[in-house]
């Protein structure tokens, strides 16, 4: 009789999961760089805010002068979530293409070992923004009443 556990550590990859995996991969970098791109772009965004909405308040009357440092700590905030879920896809790309090139088992386990902290952190951040959504309604019904 055979254990699951002892199975499992055989498990071998045919080329169809190969083929999938290094497919996979592809789509994970390109990913990636378009992750990096948007951050970028945020980081600019966060560098003209503090002018951008300056001249905003100047123009609307009613809109507070530290709306553009305060548009800035959010755009940095964003940037700085954003970065560790699009790194570690990154990440997870590279090992995945070493791993299927060069056959190395621990490597392959490293990437999905990334992939698993990718999906953990999108995940947790998730379910944190799914209840400041439920906190944010249920304080927005209190205050209707």
């Amino acid at each position: 009789m055979h254990n699951p556990i002892t199975q499992l550590e055989q498990l071998t990859l045919n080329s169809a999961s190969k083929r999938f995996l290094k497919e996979t991969a592809k789509w994970s970098f390109f990913l990636s760089i378009i992750g990096f791109v948007l951050i970028f772009l945020l980081l600019i965004l966060a560098a003209f805010s503090t002018t951008i909405f300056g001249l905003a308040a100047q123009l609307q009357p009613g809109v507070p002068e530290s709306i553009g440092l305060i548009m800035t700590v959010v755009y940095l905030v964003f940037a700085v979530i954003y970065f560790f879920p699009v790194y570690y896809l990154l990440q997870f790309s590279n090992k995945m293409k070493t791993a299927l090139s060069t056959k190395n088992e621990e490597t392959l386990a490293n990437a999905f070992k990334l992939l698993k902290s990718h999906y953990k952190f999108i995940g947790v951040f998730t379910i944190i923004t799914i209840s400041l959504y439920a906190l944010l309604f249920v304080v927005s019904m209190l205050g209707a009443l």
